[in-house]
């Protein structure tokens, strides 16, 4: 892979306006934003398009008819009236939802104008801007005379994690030009925050990472060198102690060590996958090779030893943690949303940094196998965590009320904690600046669907090209070239680490040249307009066995097809349940158009008053071929069981 050299330095005005949420000024590859890349079609284009049509509206009128977005016109009311008390809507930090739909909103309105969406977001920025002090602090739960203190709950707060997403808000607005109110909202947030905690404030951190990679892409975005130093200094404060203990350890707030001493990520998962990105977008820009080496050892000890297999990261419920290595039991996978995607930003951030393809592998499982699985399939509910063993079917979420995070196969249209719902609605709106970059010699394309690429290299030489593809579900992705181009460029394609068998042609006029293809391919030559190279990816159903360090899946195999995690649903059963099941493994799967059809038996034994003891007859029931659907699937389809490890019974070793 091409290193290209360092982008100069620039003026927050001369910089590309539609830069993505994630910019380094030196890297080994460039991002592409939203007006170079762009979905055409296909799957994502429609999981865009649902997010925009329906996603984004419905966290907008949940978070208003519970009173989320009035804390802010309270707020702003209050401020002028010291005697106007009023209650408080929602725990501590649900401001930074109504922030993360704002970030939402701008990425959506950069990729598209839309003249209602754009009256909605700058109503909601006008409300939310009301509500800034005049010192520049900003947050409905704190600071009035009826209120706690601000900074007096560092460790359950939130005041600094919920201003991190304001001003990832913040950058969105910028990058985008759809909020030029928002951006001074932020500068004044962040001059208070530089006055605060900065060299000579006091030196605290927040229980909840997230101001970090807030601080570092605000900086890029405004060329303000402060911000990356303040995001520094809250890197460099971790692991000192300075949080007070609580129930679960200072692990739990990654206050245990600091960066640069871990060895893992550990604690609250998205806690210490937030504090990551943050660190490694410091590390890039002060280019500081010890931090980032020390983040690339802890990504390569948590994917070896600590992630599941849909890329679900997290295995413990009471504090939503990390275990220890190995211990990933399928039915007590915690693997929240958010998790993932925060798992999906750390990634990025490094394939932007050192241009490895296995970022890339990462982020493709944890986007179709993760994410994707929160949002019910019109949009308007959502998973909060994704469990890969569901034994009950739980109960049934109420479409009008607040539902907590009670285990069910059903998703709840919102949540007392309401992260998820709006991670993942950013998360979509600008989900296409995951799929490719540039160096000085190319374009690298990442992720595989349906899209245009329209880039000028940095020597002038443009890039257009469009590829077209049925993925996840075909395997087959063409890349025709729509201008010829004036020299020698490389196209850089990503062979996934789960197929075998990959070949790539090259269809141009003069013939046609074919090859095998086991990593990542680099075609380099001068295109000309109509140039085809064809991409062909085997996505066939395919066993997956765990690492014999699971206990908790051993003598049990998953199966995967493409890119696709696969899950065995009640509903595809004649008894509706998945507890009994056994998996021919001598029977290969087959393969399906969305899914894998597997060779199933039932075993059971007589009832028993105590569980254990002497093994007794069997009695075995052939089911027959039973199809598997795509993990993020399940739970559309009504109450169910669900399963993704199936034990192995006739064909066992």
């Amino acid at each position: 892979m091409t290193t290209t050299s360092p982008r100069p330095t620039t003026l927050a005005g001369d910089r590309r306006r539609f830069a993505g949420p994630v910019d380094p000024r030196t890297s080994t590859l460039t991002p592409l934003d939203a007006t170079q890349v762009r979905l055409t079609g296909g799957f994502w284009a429609e999981k865009q398009q649902l997010n925009a049509d329906v996603v984004l509206r419905h966290c907008e009128d949940w978070m208003e008819r519970i009173g989320w977005i009035r804390n802010f016109d309270l707020a702003a009311a209050g401020r002028d009236q010291v005697d106007v008390e009023w209650q408080h809507s929602g725990i501590e930090f649900v401001d930074s939802e109504v922030y993360k739909l704002l970030e939402g909103m701008a990425w959506e309105l950069g990729r598209q104008h839309d003249p209602d969406l754009q009256r909605r977001y700058d109503d909601l920025v006008e409300r939310v801007s009301g509500a800034q002090d005049d010192d520049g602090y900003l947050h409905t739960s704190f600071g009035r005379p009826w209120q706690r203190a601000r900074w007096s709950d560092l460790e359950w707060g939130h005041e600094l994690y919920s201003m991190g997403h304001l001003l990832q808000a913040v950058v969105a607005a910028e990058r985008t030009g759809t909020g030029p109110r928002l951006v001074e909202v932020g500068r004044r947030l962040a001059e208070h925050l530089w006055r605060e905690f900065g060299p000579e404030g006091r030196v605290a951190i927040c229980g909840h990472p997230e101001i970090e990679v807030a601080l570092a892409e605000l900086g890029r975005a405004l060329d303000e060198p402060r911000w990356v130093e303040l995001a520094r200094l809250f890197v460099d404060r971790r692991g000192r102690g300075l949080l007070a203990e609580i129930e679960y350890g200072a692990e739990y707030f990654q206050d245990d060590r600091p960066v640069r001493e871990a060895d893992v990520l550990r604690g609250h998962a998205v806690r210490a996958l937030y504090l990551a990105a943050g660190a490694l977008d410091v590390a890039v820009e002060t280019r500081d090779d010890e931090l980032a080496d020390a983040v690339r050892r802890q990504w390569e000890a948590t994917v070896a030893h600590r992630t599941y297999v849909t890329g679900g990261m997290g295995s413990h419920h009471q504090d939503e943690a990390f275990g220890a290595d190995h211990e990933l039991p399928p039915d007590r996978a915690y693997s929240e949303t958010c998790a993932g995607i925060a798992s999906t930003m750390l990634s990025w951030r490094l394939l932007l940094a050192d241009g490895d393809a296995r970022y890339a592998d990462l982020i493709e499982r944890t986007l179709l196998n993760v994410v994707l699985a929160s949002p019910r399939e019109d949009g308007r509910a959502f998973f909060y965590t994704n469990t890969l063993h569901q034994r009950t079917e739980g109960t049934v979420p109420d479409e009008l009320e607040v539902n907590a995070r009670a285990l069910s196969s059903l998703r709840a249209p919102w949540f007392e904690v309401s992260c998820c719902p709006t991670n993942v609605a950013r998360t979509l709106a600008s989900v296409e600046q995951y799929f490719a970059t540039r160096t000085d010699d190319g374009v690298q394309l990442h992720q595989y669907g349906s899209y245009d690429v329209d880039v000028e290299l940095p020597d002038g030489t443009a890039v257009a090209l469009s590829v077209a593809s049925g993925y996840p579900f075909d395997g087959r992705v063409e890349v025709t070239w729509r201008e010829a181009t004036d020299r020698e460029v490389e196209l850089t394609l990503r062979v996934p680490s789960w197929t075998e068998g990959a070949a790539v042609t090259l269809v141009a006029p003069d013939g046609e040249v074919s090859r095998h293809a086991t990593s990542t391919v680099v075609v380099r030559q001068a295109f000309a307009a109509g140039d085809v190279v064809v991409l062909d990816l085997p996505a066939r159903a395919s066993w997956v066995h765990p690492d014999p360090r699971i206990d908790a899946v051993r003598g049990q195999v998953a199966v995967q097809r493409g890119p696709l995690v696969l899950a065995l649903e009640s509903v595809d059963l004649p008894s509706g349940s998945v507890a009994d099941v056994l998996v021919d493994t001598r029977v290969a799967p087959v393969t399906t158009p969305t899914g894998a059809r597997v060779a199933l038996t039932r075993s059971w034994t007589r009832p028993a008053p105590w569980p254990y003891g002497q093994s007794v007859a069997a009695t075995v029931e052939q089911l027959g071929r039973v199809d598997l659907v795509p993990y993020a699937s399940w739970g559309n389809r009504g109450p169910s069981t669900m399963r993704v490890w199936l034990p192995v019974g006739e064909g066992r070793g």
